[in-house]
């Protein structure tokens, strides 16, 4: 997977050292201590868990640090917001270098496992009722990830629509949306009224068959929903969030800040070698 790349992983590494938190004193009394794992270790076992979809066992098997440490340094850069600094700069550094299309914008919300349950989860309806959860993401043209939230299986995708679109108002790109892409899961009164509270009046949605029109075979047409479709996809190739064993939400927001990360510095590293291959 190109996310483990030694190029993408150097990368993302030297953005994580700027945010990572002070390193805690050592107050024992004869200085005793084990020696700490050094954070590159730790970063490691945390990224080959996110891409893998690997246990807490097998990515410490992995990597000098036991399972404890790397749950500790998770924490630690969850609490410290790291994860979210990441998610930021990358979004920003993509604006910069390549630039975002937001003249065409889809969402939509994709369902998978949670096992172990937990914050944040609920019965999938295409899963024979076990526990899932689902993330709505909001994507430009180019299927780049500009906004997105989390919730359980059983949440509907047209609910999820305002909350999404809120985080895309947060980072300050809404008002560069030209026209909002939806399928017919989103067709309703009420979706076009959340979306104009939010001062998106172009909307192109797909219809859904009203009850006692006649069947009519048409086409299937994607149009521009596809881009957030391949998103979709991205994000289902890392092995944590396709069958998430976590808990609490912070913690699968996190695992998704990360590997929208790795997605987006992929593409730059693929840029910045565009005329060498």
């Amino acid at each position: 997977m190109l996310a483990l790349d030694p190029r993408v992983v150097d990368a993302v590494w030297a953005a994580v050292q700027g945010h990572l938190p002070p390193r805690p004193p050592d107050t024992h009394p004869l200085g005793c201590y084990r020696p700490r794992v050094p954070d590159r270790d730790c970063f490691t076992g945390i990224l080959l868990r996110l891409v893998t979809g690997c246990s807490w066992d097998v990515a410490a098997r992995l990597t000098p640090a036991v399972e404890t440490t790397l749950r500790n340094r998770r924490t630690e850069r969850l609490n410290a917001g790291v994860f979210n600094k990441l998610v930021e700069e990358s979004i920003a550094g993509y604006d910069k270098i390549i630039g975002l299309d937001l003249s065409e914008v889809a969402v939509d919300g994709s369902l998978h496992k949670a096992p172990c349950g937990g914050e944040g989860t609920g019965p999938n309806p295409t899963d024979r009722a076990k526990i899932g959860w689902k993330w709505s993401v909001a994507t430009d043209l180019f299927g780049i990830p500009i906004g997105w939230v989390i919730d359980g299986a059983n949440r509907n995708d047209s609910i999820l629509l305002a909350p999404t679109l809120q985080t895309v108002a947060d980072r300050g790109l809404l008002t560069d949306v030209e026209t909002l892409h939806l399928d017919r899961g989103y067709d309703s009164l009420v979706t076009t009224q959340r979306c104009q509270t939010l001062g998106l009046t172009d909307l192109i949605v797909a219809k859904k068959r009203r009850k006692g029109e006649p069947k009519i075979k048409k086409p299937l047409t994607l149009g521009l929903r596809w881009p957030v479709e391949r998103t979709n996809s991205w994000l289902s190739n890392f092995g944590q969030l396709r069958r998430n064993t976590d808990r609490f939400s912070p913690q699968r927001l996190g695992q998704i800040a990360l590997a929208i990360t790795l997605i987006l510095t992929v593409k730059l590293v693929k840029w910045a070698k565009r005329w060498t291959d």
